[in-house]
């Protein structure tokens, strides 16, 4: 049988011409054949100290079945098939995805430079310079773009990957206690899972409803960890593997709204707190006068809880008030008084406590060489540069792109609006206004945590449902209603109120995403998708369009692929437009002041609105990123597009 099998694999390849890829017919017939061989020889036995006196128990490591879920909106059902992994396989890949090949490593020599769509990065692996996830026209506007004018594209792609990191084996080594005894800290995921609820010896229906659902819920949860526990793996896998190493480069490439991304996917400057944790500059530079008082601000901005939106003497004087902590934090991470974990940011927190310690223990602080990067963050991003591209002053004051005595909170400014909105209902007669009882139950819930989200998201696009859904969940959090039905209500209103806030506080910024939305419309309806060329060339055309339906019968069963039409999805290219146009013009101003710091001399990493580089050198890199977005916005945006 397995010798058929494999005949008829052979088979579907030597139909193929060698000239041309695999077509997705091919690719989804060998692959299902593959599977098969695989699930009719792979096998599993438990370990010995699990076997009764009987028989071994061997039983296949994979299993093919089917699955049908129930559509309640439609009131239909759809079937579905899945490979099962028998749990003690999925165990086992816990302990051995530490071992997993990870093809896209960072690189131990600088990357390639950037010359073409699929040359630059990597020496031998396939790179391409955009992430286009096989949207055709998107892929052939930037082949046929000039190289001439992608190469501002280009050199900062090369700027950003040709900055050296290296370990923080100090930090990695805490990492590695936590995890080794079971993690829960920090942020880390739980080792073990929860148990199963009890199997009820009732027959009363409610309360064996409860109890599935209960088993339903914790089984569901269980998976969560499990996927969690995998990805720390992987991400301390690659951190044991580079630790001795001197320093490595990450390789950048774009999506296809012209954001960068480090193209290795598991522990880069990109990810959590833990991948920032471990990660430093691998050259060090003299912290200087200036440096160290970076060096406490950004351990102040990490440690959070409000302290972040202090002045800068403020921050400071925390960080002073605090030096026995950070002392202990440095010398007794895991056995003194454990106030680093007290940190929104933890293992950051921890890096920078360590740093600090050193420096002022030397003999001379100020000359002290620091690999720490510290970061300056955007306020809100994308109302930022809706303010600007509508030279809105209200807007621009709240989100810090004006100057202060301290930096203003544009969460804490819409909480204080959706406050007095809510103090208002909550006066009116409940027969009259139904919300107002709502409004008396919201009022000591609303603070900046409860619209934070909304407020982010807000220039993405945020729907009133994600606003609402979003609001919900904070509440259930906080469990502040109990009732289902109350807490839905609730959220209905919150949202609606926090939308409103925002319309009131950011007119500008809501009149521009209506404009932008209407042009969408209007070209999409013509069945043509959104482009545009961002201020730095890159052209970007936006993928959405209705998928198809192409039946495959393979030898597991019947598989539905999905593929582009030529129809364009309206309603998605026109919500779309506005999130990904200010996404383009983030890009944008981040790769501008990486090549401007590079020709500064400064060492620079971004992630998205946040730009790192050494602590002696923030006050450099600070007046060139403002240069920049003036400069950015200097370009008559709008009146292009």
């Amino acid at each position: 049988m397995k010798k058929q099998k494999l005949q008829a694999v052979k088979q579907i390849v030597k139909g193929q011409d060698d000239s041309k890829p695999w077509g997705p017919e091919a690719k989804a017939k060998v692959g299902s054949r593959l599977i098969e061989l695989l699930m009719r020889t792979a096998y599993i036995q438990p370990p010995a100290n699990q076997l009764a006196d009987g028989p071994p128990d061997i039983r296949p490591a994979f299993i093919h079945t089917f699955r049908t879920v129930m559509r309640e909106a439609k009131k239909t059902s759809r079937r579905y098939g899945i490979i099962e992994c028998d749990p003690l396989v999925l165990k086992g890949l816990e302990r051995t995805a530490r071992h997993m090949v990870i093809p896209y490593m960072p690189m131990l020599v600088p990357p390639v430079s950037w010359t073409g769509y699929d040359k630059g990065a990597h020496l031998f692996l396939p790179s391409y310079v955009m992430r286009t996830h096989g949207a055709r026209q998107q892929r052939e506007a930037v082949k046929r773009a000039p190289r001439k004018q992608l190469q501002p594209v280009f050199e900062a792609l090369d700027t950003l990957g040709n900055t050296r990191w290296r370990v923080n084996n100090r930090v990695l080594s805490v990492v590695d206690r936590i995890w080794a005894s079971g993690g829960r800290l920090a942020d880390l995921v739980d080792r073990n899972d929860i148990p199963l609820p009890e199997k009820l010896d009732t027959e009363d229906e409610a309360q064996l409803r409860k109890w599935k659902w209960k088993v339903k819920s914790v089984k569901k949860e269980n998976r969560e960890k499990h996927s969690q526990r995998c990805d720390v793996e992987l991400k301390l896998a690659v951190a044991r593997k580079m630790k001795d190493e001197d320093g490595f480069f990450y390789p950048h490439n774009l999506d296809f709204r012209g954001r960068a991304y480090p193209m290795h996917p598991y522990l880069n400057h990109l990810g959590s707190d833990l991948c920032r944790g471990v990660l430093e500059f691998a050259e060090g530079r003299p912290l200087g006068k200036s440096g160290l008082h970076w060096l406490k601000i950004h351990l102040a901005n990490l440690y959070a809880g409000g302290v972040d939106k202090l002045s800068h003497e403020g921050r400071i004087a925390f960080t002073e008030n605090h030096m026995d902590d950070i002392f202990d934090s440095a010398d007794r991470p895991l056995e003194g008084s454990r106030w680093w974990l007290n940190a929104e940011d933890p293992f950051q927190c921890l890096a920078v406590c360590i740093n600090l310690t050193e420096a002022l223990r030397s003999s001379s602080p100020e000359t002290f060489i620091s690999h720490v990067p510290v970061h300056q963050d955007g306020s809100c991003n994308g109302l930022q540069h809706y303010a600007a591209l509508g030279r809105d002053k209200l807007g621009a004051a709240a989100v810090n792109l004006v100057a202060g005595e301290k930096p203003a909170d544009v969460y804490s400014g819409i909480a204080a609006r959706v406050l007095d909105i809510m103090q208002q209902d909550a006066q009116k007669d409940p027969a009259i206004f139904p919300d107002a009882l709502r409004a008396r139950i919201l009022i000591n819930q609303v603070d900046r945590k409860l619209v934070k989200q909304t407020v982010m998201t807000s220039v993405y696009g945020v729907t009133y449902i994600g606003a609402r859904d979003q609001i919900k969940r904070r509440l259930k959090e906080r469990s502040a209603i109990a009732d289902d039905a109350e807490l839905f209500g609730a959220s209905c209103y919150a949202a609606k109120t926090t939308l409103t806030a925002l319309g009131e506080m950011f007119e500008a910024a809501r009149s521009i995403m209506s404009w932008l939305g209407d042009c969408a419309k209007i070209i999409a309806s013509e069945n043509q998708p959104v482009r545009w060329t961002t201020p730095l060339g890159l052209p970007v055309v936006q993928p959405y369009r209705k998928l198809g339906r192409h039946l495959i019968k393979t030898s597991l069963q019947v598989l539905t692929l999905q593929r582009d039409t030529e129809e364009i999805m309206v309603k998605r290219q026109r919500t779309a437009f506005p999130p990904n146009f200010v996404h383009s013009l983030d890009g944008s101003h981040m790769m501008m002041t990486a090549v401007a710091c590079k020709r500064a001399g400064l060492k620079f990493a971004g992630v998205h609105d946040s730009y790192w580089t050494h602590a002696c050198d923030v006050d450099e890199m600070s007046k060139i990123l403002r240069e920049k977005f003036v400069e950015l916005y200097e370009t008559p945006i709008l009146e292009n597009v």
